[in-house]
Formats: structure tokens, C-alpha cells, sequence
């Protein structure tokens, strides 16, 4: 598989898990704004990701990617989202 094949999945996989996402109420002292701009961070990031896949800068792409889904991966550690990848 070459880069741009797994930049390309990683893509549609954090595509599908922001689809899916839901944000939980756990105790916490971030509120929903602070969770919200993780989320949008994560978003930004992914954006990031296709405009370099479609540039054919599949290094770029695949960290890109690889940034959103750790932003997404902490929220769901914290217990903060839910999502399945």
C-alpha cells in the first residue's frame, strides 16, 4: 500500500468517526466550547489532510491526518466523545 492509499484511508476513517461523534457530559472542567474546539481542530486538520492527498504531498496528508485522529482519540479517551473507528 502506498502513502497515498493510507492517507487516503486514514481520511475516510476520520471522515466516518466525526460523522459519528458524540459529545458526552462526564465531570469535567472543560465545558462544551473548549470540547468543541478540539472538535474543530480535528476538523481543520482533516481538511489539511485531503487538500495535501489531492496535491499528491501524501507525507504531508497522512500527518495531518494522523493530528486529527490523535485530537479525536484524547477526547475519547477522557470519556469526552463517543465514537467507533
Amino acid at each position: 500500500m502506498t502513502v497515498g492509499e493510507i492517507a487516503a484511508k486514514y481520511i475516510r476513517k476520520t471522515e466516518r468517526a466525526l460523522e459519528e461523534l458524540e459529545v458526552t457530559q462526564k465531570s469535567t472542567h472543560l465545558d462544551l466550547e473548549e470540547i468543541s474546539g478540539v472538535i474543530d481542530e480535528a476538523k481543520r486538520y482533516l481538511e489539511d489532510a485531503k487538500y495535501y492527498l489531492d496535491k499528491r504531498r501524501f507525507e504531508t496528508s497522512l500527518a495531518s491526518v494522523a493530528y486529527s485522529e490523535g485530537l479525536l482519540d484524547a477526547l475519547r479517551m477522557l470519556g469526552l466523545v463517543k465514537f467507533d473507528w
